[in-house]
């Protein structure tokens, strides 16, 4: 049976991805080894990191005097080091959801936190919209999209002191105008390759200002100076990347894509929105195009548990909501096919004809 991945991450990828990454692990471009027992630092290797930094940068059209760097430990340590590196005195947050929150926990250890505005009071079902950034903080915290609550901020917004921003699940789904970031940071495993490795996009000038010394590791000139190269990188989660990246390109890149994104999420919210049973959790201005968070209606609300295993009948697979949200949850990430998308509206009206 087909099946149809709305995992949240690790996440579905494409099939060049998939395909080629695979003959590479059994033999890398020819050499009689696979990608993931050559050196990191062999004359085979160089050229895939180079063409994956050259890439980002293209597809974003990033900017002179920013740095791509591919890193480990997840999103989840870019928690710690944004601020190890960037807060000398304070720092500005929005809080919209739950890794929004631990981002902002982590910056506590290092100086003055201001939270400029929380949806949390409504369980994180909108983005809030009326807040002011202080002028004096070192740099201001966004999470454009919310994986567990179905929301995104899907514009670039204008700050006056650098902008930050945790990129983990909507990276390269829609033109950036990276101009207007200090520093952007994701976790691959939604919309660019497997997990275990994490890009970094950051405004060199940014770099070097505060007074705390910083661990080697975690100091974000090391890596830029050493190319990505201090230690072993993910070798295989950054070659897996690197052949996504070509395929977004090959698609017509961040622009082509954006447009299918609206067009996938557009269909199933239509269907949420019409159908009986279904009403969508996040507010309909800050719908999330990457995850689409839905539950049963009040009177409908016993079928939760029939529905899923209806829909996991007919091949989808990970459309249960975060434990925290409970319902359902599409993710719809660049590399979900369309044809996915109808497959999950079909067993929703054919559900909804049976009840």
């Amino acid at each position: 049976m087909k099946k149809h991945n709305f995992n949240a991450g690790p996440s579905v990828l494409p099939q060049f991805t998939i395909e080629n990454t695979a003959k590479a692990v059994l033999d890398f471009n020819g050499i009689g080894l696979s990608i993931m027992e050559i050196s990191h630092r062999s004359k085979d290797f160089q050229p895939v990191v180079d063409e994956a930094v050259a890439l980002v940068k293209e597809l974003l059209s990033i900017p002179e005097g920013y740095s791509v760097l591919f890193l480990g430990g997840g999103a989840s340590l870019q928690f710690c080091m944004v601020p190890f590196n960037l807060l000398e005195k304070k720092a500005a947050y929005l809080n919209t959801g739950t890794w929004a929150s631990k981002a902002e926990k982590e910056a506590k250890l290092f100086g003055e936190v201001v939270e400029v505005a929380s949806s949390k009071g409504a369980n994180f079902n909108y983005i809030p919209k009326d807040f002011t950034i202080p002028a004096d903080a070192d740099y201001f915290h966004i999470t454009t999209n919310n994986t567990i609550f179905g929301t995104e901020l899907r514009k670039d917004l204008d700050s006056p002191v650098p902008l930050v921003a945790d990129m983990s699940s909507d990276i390269l789904s829609r033109p950036l105008d990276v101009s207007k970031y200090g520093l952007i940071y994701a976790g691959a495993q939604k919309n660019l390759g497997p997990a275990g490795v994490t890009i970094v996009i950051v405004k060199d000038e940014l770099l070097g200002k505060v007074s705390r010394p910083i661990p080697t590791m975690l100091d974000y000139r090391t890596h830029i100076k050493e190319g990505s190269m201090f230690n072993t990188p993910p070798v295989v989660p950054i070659y897996a990347s690197l052949q996504t990246l070509k395929w977004l390109k090959e698609l017509g890149g961040v622009s082509a894509m954006e447009k299918m994104n609206i067009d996938k999420a557009s269909m199933l919210y239509d269907e949420i929105d019409r159908n009986k049973l279904f009403v969508g959790t996040a507010a309909t201005e800050d719908r999330s195009l990457m995850n689409i968070c839905f539950v049963m209606k009040d009177e409908y609300k016993e079928l939760e548990d029939e529905f899923g295993k209806f829909a996991a009948a007919k091949g989808m697979v990970g459309i249960k909501g975060h434990r925290s949200v409970g319902g359902f949850r599409a993710s719809t990430y660049n590399a979900l096919p369309k044809e996915s998308v109808v497959a999950l509206i079909d067993a929703m009206k054919e559900f909804e004809k049976l009840h």
